[in-house]
């Protein structure tokens, strides 16, 4: 009876402790997700990535992390994302590594000329290329994901040939491409997304690297007419949190938080923010007074032939940072092809 009573006591003992367990885990401190982009809060990828991702979160931590978005350079400037998160301006921001060149070189294989297609997929096969990388490369901050979109040539008038950008004004979308832009002969005109459309209509550019549907949702189509219907170059983009606030979350707090920054999620935003640009080409074909221009296949092998520096440029900032540039390249056309993300 003794060993009886003795053992009772022990597991009223042990479920007190599991339930003051629960209770604990039930009750994490309320923590607030302060997430910054530059983006107006109308754009699509809004829409299709930042809210529904936040709404996730939420529902997920059962409402201990709140999630309040700062959109349109709220609390900073485009190029500044990056610093934003590492310093706590915001806790989470999306950033363009490619608006401050040469800081990051090995994400920047995902800016190289023809070599992402369709955005979905190698969105995925990015991020989970760089997830390899980015400890070393962006060891200031938590690494979310990456995802890419894919664009071209929007011009006053019509570019069919690589020799024509000599003398030309072009806002660059990255590094990568303002690198192509000066091989080419072209000027490049350094402004942020949100800046475009007054640089083209005060003539200070001549033409911009952009998505399809952006084009729209920035009213840049008011400016240009011109559309060169190729994938001619990709731009990066890293979701990435502040160190000590992710450090300072319960168990369950960051077990949220990972299950939201993964691979999965990079291809899902990729994916829903990809097929969106895509369709902004079918809507400008159809918009009066717009013109694709199309390209022949000799005309394509030109802007290929073209661009081939700025492959060997890569490989030589890559290497200097002691990585194998030529292995991972490699690695990274495999990771497209498998996912069908090549282009």
């Amino acid at each position: 009876m003794k060993n009886t009573r003795t053992t009772a006591i022990r597991l009223a003992a042990l479920a007190a402790l599991s339930l003051g367990a629960l209770g604990a885990q039930a009750q994490d401190k309320p923590a607030e997700l302060k997430f910054a982009h530059w983006l107006p809060a109308t754009h699509p990828l809004a829409k299709l990535g930042f809210e529904p991702w936040a709404k996730s979160v939420e529902a997920a931590s059962k409402g201990s992390i709140k999630v309040m978005l700062f959109p349109a350079q709220q609390l900073g400037k485009a190029a500044d994302h990056y610093d934003m998160a590492r310093d706590g301006i915001a806790q989470m921001t999306w950033v363009n590594p490619g608006y401050q060149a040469g800081r990051f070189p090995l994400i920047a294989a995902g800016e190289l000329p023809f070599l992402l297609g369709k955005p979905g997929p190698a969105s995925a096969a990015l991020d989970q290329w760089y997830r390899k990388y980015s400890g070393a490369e962006m060891k200031d901050v938590k690494f979310c994901f990456a995802h890419v979109h894919v664009g071209t040539f929007h011009s006053r008038n019509p570019i069919t040939e690589p020799g024509q950008l000599k003398g030309m004004k072009i806002r660059s979308a990255n590094g990568t491409v303002a690198q192509t832009m000066s091989l080419l002969g072209a000027t490049n005109v350094q402004v942020s997304a949100p800046e475009a459309r007054d640089a083209i209509q005060k003539g200070l550019a001549d033409a911009i690297t952009f998505p399809w549907g952006s084009i729209l949702s920035f009213g840049i189509d008011k400016a240009v007419k011109y559309h060169t219907d190729m994938r001619f170059y990709a731009s990066d983009f890293v979701w990435v949190m502040n160190k000590p606030w992710y450090d300072g979350l319960a168990a369950g707090q960051k077990k949220v938080i990972d299950d939201h920054c993964n691979n999965e999620w990079a291809g899902k935003v990729g994916a829903a923010w990809g097929d969106d640009e895509d369709s902004g080409r079918e809507k400008l074909e159809k918009t009066a007074g717009h013109t694709l221009v199309k390209l022949t296949p000799a005309q394509m092998d030109n802007w290929k032939k073209a661009v081939q520096p700025i492959y060997a440029d890569w490989l030589k900032a890559a290497s200097a940072t002691g990585v194998n540039g030529q292995a991972a390249l490699d690695e990274l056309r495999k990771e497209l092809s498998a996912r069908g993300g090549a282009n």
